[in-house]
């Protein structure tokens, strides 16, 4: 009877683990030095070799004769574990064991001594799965075990086991397998079995089984049996992906904004039964390497392409700026979450499609809008402290605009110059607008939100170095005596001017505009701003 190649070629010793290094290392030393720990913890990804290892280790405490930590393969308790005949190591699935009653018989048997063994263990997979009341009776027995018992606990989501639990044993993490080192072992694993697998082939197994061997073995078998010759294309019709041609013919198009030839490469896909999920799949990983081209270009090991197709990716990651990049990241990730619920899975793939090819130009989509909520929060608290300090919005009335508007000046004012042309400061007694207001404005908004929201609307004229401002309402006028509101407002007048203006501060609604006499209107403003209490800022 045909064997699966994962289960044929699961390792027997540590020597034939890979890419977990710093766990079996560690393993070997105990059993070597005789310091095994009476409970252990294996947690990581699905096909990471928890269970394995765990089998490994139960032999290589109990094995006769071993081998520098290593069981031997050769007695009887060796040959006996592996064809899984041994009483002595007990394997208890946790998800189809989760009640109390199974832990509760393990703990009655454990009272027993081992049959052949030297330890008797215990391997629960899945930890996880078990009830509160499994792990509180769990709990007591791991907490004072005897002396011949040793625990193996295996999960995936370790946080979901309890951290009584889990201080209690020896924990250790599995990593991914590397691309590489899957690549070595599918290649290794088909000369044996005379397999036609080639290396871009093996590459691209590797890279659709997320680091996990049992599942890079699995894709393996498929293959084997849809084409005798196993390179990237037959893995792809093997596996209902998308060849590469195809794949990189939607991302052109993406960052093209032809939304019709990404959905006629999609339409294509789909009749020729491609699975939308792997696809979706592959496209994430694809725009992956486009961020860290441009990221981290200095990093080419980092990116997981074939050979080949990175000079490619780097002609489409020039055609496209991060924020775009990372924007149809957020698509393709949406609509990986969003696929195993969808109704029409084509459905949800195409919008999708879409959303990458039309929303290359939208500016600001998927930036970072956190600078610009912080301000309209603190503009919102401003408001807040208004409106408990008395101020009230002008009603807006339906024969009239909502604001009137500021009374003019009654002088005779030259024509405005443009920002870029501001002339150097005007003597004393020439009161002209202001041109650059807005500019300060816009500035100090970045500066000092709530100052800037009050001034809004308001107008400027300067005279010299002095520089005074028409606001709406006498209640702003508040806000200046705050140390910190006027100092702010300097800076950025001389941040944008370069003068180091003396602000005067008038409003519009409490009397009218200065008017043209023969003597300084300046000083005539500045005398009527003492005159109404106002506070000026005068060198």
């Amino acid at each position: 009877m045909y064997t699966a190649l994962y289960r044929k070629w699961r390792p027997m010793t540590f020597d034939d683990v890979v890419s977990q290094p710093h766990i079996t290392a560690t393993l070997s030393k105990q059993v070597e030095e005789q310091k095994t720990a009476h409970a252990y913890l294996f947690t990581g990804s699905r096909g990471t070799g928890k269970t394995t290892c765990a089998r490994i280790l139960a032999k290589a405490i109990n094995c006769r004769n071993p081998q520098g930590g290593k069981p031997c393969l050769e007695c009887d308790i060796c040959k006996a574990a592996d064809a899984g005949a041994l009483s002595d190591i007990v394997e208890i699935d946790a998800a189809s064991n989760t009640g109390v009653d199974d832990i509760r018989e393990l703990r009655d048997s454990a009272i027993y001594t081992p049959e052949l063994c030297r330890y008797k263990v215990y391997i629960i997979d899945e930890v996880h799965m078990l009830s509160n009341a499994a792990f509180n009776a769990l709990l007591k027995i791991m907490e004072e075990p005897p002396e011949h018992i040793k625990f193996i606990l295996a999960t995936t989501e370790v946080h979901k086991v309890p951290a009584t639990i889990i201080s209690r044993c020896q924990r250790f993490d599995f990593r991914r397998i590397r691309e590489e080192d899957i690549v070595e072992r599918l290649l290794y694993i088909a000369e044996k079995e005379n397999i036609d697998l080639h290396r871009d082939g093996a590459a691209l197994i590797a890279r659709l089984s997320d680091g996990a061997m049992r599942d890079a073995l699995s894709l393996l078998d498929q293959c084997i049996a849809f084409s005798e010759h196993i390179d990237a294309e037959a893995v792809s019709d093997a596996a209902g992906i998308a060849g590469r041609d195809y794949l990189f013919d939607i991302i052109e198009a993406a960052a093209d904004g032809d939304t019709a030839r990404a959905i006629t490469t999609v339409d294509d896909l789909y009749s020729k039964s491609k699975d939308m999920t792997r696809l979706c799949d592959e496209l994430l990983t694809q725009i992956r390497n486009l961020m860290l081209i441009k990221t981290v270009p200095t990093k080419p090991e980092l990116i997981s392409c074939l050979d080949g197709e990175a000079e490619r990716l780097k002609a489409v990651a020039e055609k496209l700026s991060l924020g775009e990049i990372l924007s149809k990241l957020e698509v393709l990730q949406d609509c990986a979450e969003a696929l195993p619920r969808a109704v029409s899975k084509r459905t949800e793939f195409e919008m999708s499609v879409v959303k990458l090819c039309t929303f290359r130009r939208a500016e600001g989509y998927g930036a970072d809008t956190s600078a610009l909520e912080n301000r309209i929060a603190a503009l919102e608290r401003e408001i807040e402290n208004l409106k408990a300090g008395g101020y009230e919005p002008p009603k807006s009335s339906p024969k009239k605009q909502q604001h009137e508007p500021l009374p003019e000046p009654q002088i005779e004012r030259p024509a405005e110059p443009s920002p870029s042309d501001q002339p150097e400061p005007k003597k004393s007694g020439e009161l002209q607008r202001f041109a650059r207001w807005e500019e300060i404005l816009d500035r100090l908004t970045t500066e000092n939100p709530g100052c800037a929201g009050a001034l809004q609307g308001s107008e400027a004229y300067v005279s010299g170095e002095k520089l005074m401002i028409l606001v709406r309402n006498k209640f702003f006028l508040g806000l200046f005596k705050k140390a910190e509101n006027a100092a702010s407002l300097k800076k950025a007048a001389l941040e944008i001017t370069g003068i180091n203006y003396t602000i005067l501060a008038k409003s519009a609604s409490d009397s009218p505009a200065p008017e043209k006499s023969g003597g300084d209107p300046v000083e005539e403003l500045i005398q009527r701003a003492k005159s109404a209490d106002i506070p000026v800022d005068e060198e």
